[in-house]
């Protein structure tokens, strides 16, 4: 896994600092919240791998921050408490607010790197390799995607999009969150995005699905169907 994006939700602007600076030596996608409030904003608008969470937070309790984002972020994103907390009530605690890990303070950023990699590996073990929304079928391991009976001759980009629409219906999906996902912290120029949606778009309404890609002004795009319909995650 080359690229990851994070949020890391941590009021101690030199840890804050010093974890950014890493990340980014990996090329990876890291924003920051310094306080829980905004850290729930964040992470219950936007799309990431993992997210680091500090404990000791100056407006909110850090257990509370987990259970916001667990219950409230588009999807199931793993949770990485930070804490200098080290006793075993306080982790479990965590755990059974529905952290995923916990790594203690002080810590090795090769560790936190390594920690954070496994968790967004496992998170993408779990989705099933058919992913089904309505009429929409992803064939996520051959890299195929069939409206009904029409195969969707789609670009790797093409089905990249899709396929994080189809995990994160009925939801909607940022720009920045596409781009995060296409190019990292390192996307063209130019607006490629705006192209490959509009092709996508294309190829969805040439299959019969006129509509189904729709975009959210001021955010991003989303695929309108029944949410009912959807499965494979």
């Amino acid at each position: 896994m080359t690229r990851l994006s994070i949020l890391l939700i941590e009021d101690h602007a030199g840890i804050a600092r010093q974890v950014a600076t890493f990340f980014d030596g990996l090329h990876w996608q890291c924003d920051h919240a310094a306080t829980g409030a905004l850290g729930v904003r964040l992470a219950t608008s936007n799309i990431y791998d993992v997210v680091l969470l500090d404990l000791n937070l100056p407006d909110i309790d850090g257990l509370q921050v987990c259970r916001a984002i667990k219950a409230g972020a588009p999807s199931n994103v793993p949770v990485l408490m930070l804490t200098a907390r080290d006793a075993f009530e306080d982790k479990a605690r965590g755990f059974h607010d529905g952290a995923d890990d916990y790594l203690t303070k002080p810590f090795d950023l090769r560790e936190l790197a390594l920690r954070c990699e496994a968790l967004a590996r496992r998170r993408h073990l779990h989705v099933h390799q058919e992913m089904r929304v309505g009429p929409l079928l992803l064939l996520v391991r051959e890299g195929r995607a069939l409206y009904g009976e029409a195969r969707l001759a789609l670009t790797q980009s093409g089905f990249r999009i899709l396929l994080l629409l189809c995990r994160e219906h009925p939801h909607a999906v940022s720009r920045s969150a596409l781009i995060a996902h296409l190019w990292g912290s390192e996307p063209p120029d130019s607006d490629a995005l705006k192209s490959h949606v509009y092709a996508l778009r294309k190829h969805l309404e040439s299959a019969g699905g006129a509509g189904v890609l729709v975009t959210i002004p001021q955010l991003g795009y989303r695929l309108a169907m029944d949410a009912g319909s959807r499965a494979g995650q």
